[in-house]
């Protein structure tokens, strides 16, 4: 078994002064006020879950676009964590915001455009002003990870077409409908996806909740979704701490979720995908 690592996870800093709350939206997250971890807490967490390395992603419902405190927590543990920010991508200054981040080491961009603050589908995925950055990702092989739903899957299928060598991760499977199990009618939007080479899929506790939802179970759906994708383009995220439980059992849900797997999918799931999407990690 290779390292394992988590592709989502988030820290929030005790220390508000230093990291002052600005929630996209306004508001903060819930699970954000009742149970945050620091990173120091998210690496004893993971010590004590045998998870070599993770990615530290942009808590937008805490700090809305400022990355400062994943950007300590990389440069504080540059073995152990990889960073993911956000920006506006509809500023006139996205580029330049976006190159900011970059340069003070973080490797990816999330785009935040649903969340437990936010209910719904923003219509601002395909808006023309964010190109600029999606060209930017382009070229320079940046991952963009995408916090959407089902709803968002036409406008992300129009920037696809226009950048045909970007490359998408999809956090919580982009949170497919499967309570009416197999053959998974509901969930064809995120099927119709598998076609395209670039788009990969964060498969996290929400994930696994919405498998084992109605007539759904882990056995029957994540063996559909590894035929369609391939493990290659799958990756494991805990979504700790905004996933209740402790970071170990999440993961050994996660493992029992997929056993069914064979074992070389199960390696890609839980490491090699990652690795591949964030070189910084397999350093």
């Amino acid at each position: 078994m290779s390292v394992v690592v988590d592709t989502h996870t988030h820290a929030i800093s005790p220390d508000k002064v230093r990291y002052p709350l600005a929630p996209v939206g306004g508001h903060q997250s819930e699970w954000s006020a009742k149970r945050p971890v620091s990173f120091e807490g998210l690496l004893a967490a993971m010590d004590e879950a045998g998870i070599g390395r993770a990615v530290v992603v942009q808590a937008s419902t805490v700090y809305g676009n400022d990355n400062s405190y994943v950007v300590e927590a990389v440069r504080s543990h540059p073995d152990r964590f990889a960073g993911v920010f956000s920006i506006d991508v509809l500023a006139a200054d996205a580029v330049t915001q976006m190159q900011r981040w970059l340069d003070a080491g973080l490797s990816g961009l999330r785009l935040f455009t649903t969340g437990s603050t936010m209910p719904g589908q923003a219509g601002w995925l395909d808006d023309e002003r964010s190109f600029p950055v999606w060209e930017y990702a382009q070229k320079h092989d940046v991952s963009i990870c995408l916090q959407m739903t089902a709803q968002g899957i036409p406008a992300l299928l129009n920037m696809l077409s226009r950048f045909p060598d970007i490359r998408v991760l999809l956090d919580h499977l982009a949170r497919p409908e499967l309570a009416g199990g197999p053959p998974y009618e509901a969930a064809a939007p995120l099927f119709s996806l598998a076609s395209h080479q670039g788009v990969y899929l964060k498969l996290t506790n929400r994930t696994i909740a919405e498998a084992s939802r109605g007539a759904s179970t882990p056995a029957a759906f994540f063996p559909r979704v590894l035929d369609a994708f391939g493990a290659k383009r799958i990756a494991w995220g805990s979504n700790f701490p905004a996933a209740e439980g402790t970071l170990p059992q999440l993961l050994a849900d996660a493992r029992d979720s997929l056993s069914t797997l064979p074992a070389e999918a199960r390696d890609a799931i839980f490491g090699d995908t990652a690795r591949a999407l964030y070189p910084v990690l397999a350093r």
